[in-house]
């Protein structure tokens, strides 16, 4: 799917769910941007990670700055996660999400100016670090991602995980929010999180630290890390630049909802 593709049908889903701007009668001053350019902009921001003085104006028709805004105001106006949440009930509807079983899993990335959700890595000689925490169905399809700070411990945000499910609507009936089983790896063991699964009616199926591998664990769980793959292929996701952390998820969210459609329209 080309780019032009690509931001079409997001903007088709969009624009229905981005807030009207109330007219100014008596000082109406400039006429606002438009919405798509603006969505080009961010897009073009995720994909390449430049700057946001550096986003080419005679490219979009908009500034940097201009499109840094409308994703901030978009987020705060819950717009990203709608469009997820959107995107997720076409998938439901054309059968393509596997919500029996669910798969989580982290991935560190460097925060070079530090901000909120922030931490020393572990991984990263305690440099600031951020984790992208995500849950996805059986086949990869990302159902919900969060940012922590980089010292967070995987297994504190597998019930948040689960709580951020959205209601997945799309067929008759109720919206689908628990999946039956949940697989992790060793990273996730705690007997006090299995019992906070099973209580929510989950099954976990989690790996026993200090058991032996060839479990066959692994051939299940792979599709959540070729998500964290994909995710990272936008580059403005292998490095935080952001110190607010509602920007960074926001970037975090678009992407996810990218993977979305790209999964809808086949292209993978």
């Amino acid at each position: 799917m080309t780019d032009d593709v690509l931001t079409d049908e997001l903007w088709d889903r969009l624009a229905p769910l981005v807030p009207v701007r109330p007219r100014r009668f008596r000082y109406p001053g400039r006429r606002p941007v438009d919405d798509r350019a603006a969505l080009a902009g961010i897009l073009w921001v995720l994909r390449n990670d430049v700057p946001w003085r550096e986003l080419p104006p005679g490219l979009f028709g908009v500034s940097g700055v201009t499109c840094w805004r409308r994703l901030r105001d978009w987020h705060t106006a819950g717009v990203w996660t709608a469009l997820h949440e959107h995107l997720l009930a076409e998938l439901n509807a054309a059968g393509r999400l596997d919500l029996h079983r669910a798969l989580v899993d982290s991935s560190h990335v460097h925060a070079l100016k530090g901000g909120g959700a922030t931490g020393p890595s572990p991984v990263n000689r305690a440099h600031p670090g951020s984790k992208h925490h995500v849950i996805t169905d059986a086949s990869g399809v990302p159902l919900a991602a969060t940012v922590t700070g980089g010292n967070r411990h995987d297994v504190t945000q597998l019930i948040p995980l689960v709580e951020a499910i959205p209601p997945i609507r799309g067929r008759r009936g109720r919206p689908c929010r628990r999946p039956r089983y949940l697989l992790a790896d060793r990273a996730y063991d705690h007997d006090a999180y299995r019992r906070r699964l099973t209580a929510r009616q989950i099954t976990p199926i989690i790996a026993r630290r200090g058991a032996p591998h060839g479990s066959g664990l692994g051939r299940q769980r792979w599709p959540v890390e070729r998500t964290l793959g994909w995710l990272h292929q936008f580059r403005r996701l292998r490095t935080r630049w952001e110190r607010r952390v509602d920007i960074h998820q926001a970037f975090l969210s678009l992407a996810c909802s990218i993977i979305c459609l790209r999964k809808l329209q086949g292209s993978f």
